[in-house]
């Protein structure tokens, strides 16, 4: 048994919020009090842990994290820079080292950031006349690749683009080296393979960076080989992660057959809900929009298909228990999720089946008439605080006023919506902590736009925003009867900080780290 005391404890248990002592046993928490009520319960040896007055607070969860492709960047090039320039020197750098005809990877680069016009092969050919690079966008929705990797998946100039994806092509009709959306697997399938070890490996790699964050559990949105990896570090006890895994839509089929349900897994790894995609990204303007974007009269977007549609991949899905996630982030992809999920909470009522945990990642922009419908049809708001200062200026550029719904928690609290806050890293970073800030001053690091914030209105209180990486989160993966509080029965997953998070300025969240972390009521960070 462990007895940790002398601690400032924010439980989030609303029958008891606050605390000063806990008692942990077999990797849960029997009790959470004061240090004299407690230790009559104590049974057996008991390590007593004097905690000096530090802040103790549930683990947090990224409720949407890709943590395969966030454990290989770790040994990618940074792209995510100030200038072009940089991404193009750290390139050649990598370059110099490289053997002839190795790959040289990057990801991270945002051209919004940039000039706002899409890089092209040329940039990259005269520094990489002997490798091919092949550098994926901060937003996983575009890719910018040199002559050398074009040749090797045989793109030319008459390659025609695939279904839900764009090569770039310049106003004399070459292939620019931009490749949209689906666009990128012509490249990105003729990169050699890390083996499950290999991706196993980089995650177990991953996870004392992600302790150190205050993150004792994801919601993973990688594919199969992530899957097996994970499998692989359960079964070989070093998975320290609670990990809830969402299904690619494609697998659909499969999960079926096998009669696959949501919840099914254990404590450390279970079945989350199946991952639809509807449109694309802000950043390269494929987000389906109702309206066109600005000073683009013909681009609406791009829409994967209907609410119809869709509502037939997630009917299958309920019919074996299997709750829906979908991808959307232009305000016409959010109503046609939104317009399948009213279809589907009908089915599921006609044909006696629960009313599952349905979600929408990203949630970026929304219509005035949909904001409601999330808490109306009990849609789980599945949002990455921290994509906010990212995006703001481009969606200020791009969406003009329709950003006064763009990253609408507050709307979405108001209304009764249900939030789970993550990164999607490695889109971003995956600190909480950063997204924490985001959520409650709307700023960028450096102040910008204003010390009020964007659109200030859409802020949260700190308490609201990290019960969304904790109680939202859970309930998000139908663990709250189990994670996202401090009480007893629950698991002994917890987060210690130096200074009082509710007492500090908010810029100060921004060099928050754990200073010690608890999984399973083992200190996996110390």
């Amino acid at each position: 048994m462990k007895l940790l005391h002398n601690a400032n404890i924010y439980t989030l248990d609303e029958n008891q919020p606050k605390a000063s002592a806990m008692l942990i046993s077999g990797g849960q928490i029997v009790a959470v009090g004061g240090k004299d009520a407690l230790e009559p319960l104590a049974q057996g040896k008991v390590e007593k842990q004097d905690m000096q007055g530090k802040t103790i607070l549930p683990g947090l969860t990224d409720a949407h994290l890709h943590i395969q492709l966030y454990a290989l960047s770790l040994a990618k090039i940074d792209c995510e820079t100030k200038t072009k320039d940089e991404c193009l020197r750290r390139v050649a750098e990598r370059v110099r080292k490289a053997k002839p005809g190795e790959w040289i990877l990057g990801h991270g680069w945002n051209h919004n950031e940039w000039d706002g016009e899409l890089p092209t092969t040329f940039e990259l050919d005269s520094i990489a006349p002997n490798n091919p690079v092949y550098l994926t966008a901060k937003s996983l929705h575009a890719a910018w690749a040199n002559t050398s990797a074009l040749d090797l998946a045989n793109i030319t100039d008459d390659t025609p683009n695939p279904k839900d994806g764009v090569i770039q092509r310049d106003h004399t009709g070459h292939a620019t080296g931009a490749l949209l959306e689906t666009a990128m697997m012509l490249v990105d399938g003729l990169i050699p393979e890390p083996s499950i070890a290999e991706i196993a490996d980089a995650i177990e790699t991953a996870q004392p960076l992600l302790w150190k964050m205050g993150l004792t559990g994801i919601h993973d949105f990688d594919r199969r080989e992530s899957f097996m990896a994970l499998q692989q570090l359960h079964a070989q006890r070093k998975l320290k992660l609670r990990v809830n895994k969402n299904l690619p839509i494609d697998s659909l089929d499969h999960a079926f057959e096998l009669g696959l349900r949501t919840g099914f897994g254990d404590d450390w790894l279970w079945i989350g809900s199946v991952k639809g995609f509807m449109d694309g990204t802000l950043g390269q303007r494929t987000a389906s929009m109702f309206q066109p974007y600005l000073n683009e009269s013909e681009n609406r977007g791009m829409l994967n298909m209907d609410g119809e549609e869709l509502f037939e991949h997630c009917r299958k899905a309920v019919d074996v228990g299997l709750s829906m996630t979908v991808h959307a982030i232009g305000d016409r992809a959010n109503h046609e999720v939104l317009n399948a999920y009213e279809q589907l909470r009908k089915y599921e009522t006609e044909k006696g089946l629960p009313h599952l945990r349905h979600r929408i990642e990203h949630v970026q922009v929304l219509h005035p008439d949909d904001a409601p419908r999330f808490a109306q049809l009990n849609v789980i708001a599945s949002m990455q605080p921290i994509h906010a200062p990212s995006d703001m200026f481009t969606a200020d550029r791009l969406w003009g006023d329709r950003s006064a719904l763009a990253y609408a928690w507050r709307t979405q609290l108001n209304y009764g919506a249900r939030l789970a806050f993550g990164s999607d890293a490695p889109v971003e970073s995956p600190n909480p902590f950063f997204g924490l800030h985001a959520a409650v001053t709307r700023r960028r690091t450096d102040g910008t736009p204003s010390a009020g914030g964007w659109y200030p209105e859409q802020k949260l209180t700190l308490a609201e925003a990290l019960s969304a990486y904790t109680l939202g989160a859970a309930y998000a993966a139908n663990a709250e009867h189990r994670l996202g509080k401090l009480a007893e029965n629950y698991l002994a997953d917890l987060i210690v900080l130096e200074q009082d998070i509710f007492s500090i300025d908010p810029d100060d969240l921004l060099t928050m780290k754990s200073s010690a972390t608890m999984v399973n009521g083992e200190w996996v960070l110390q």
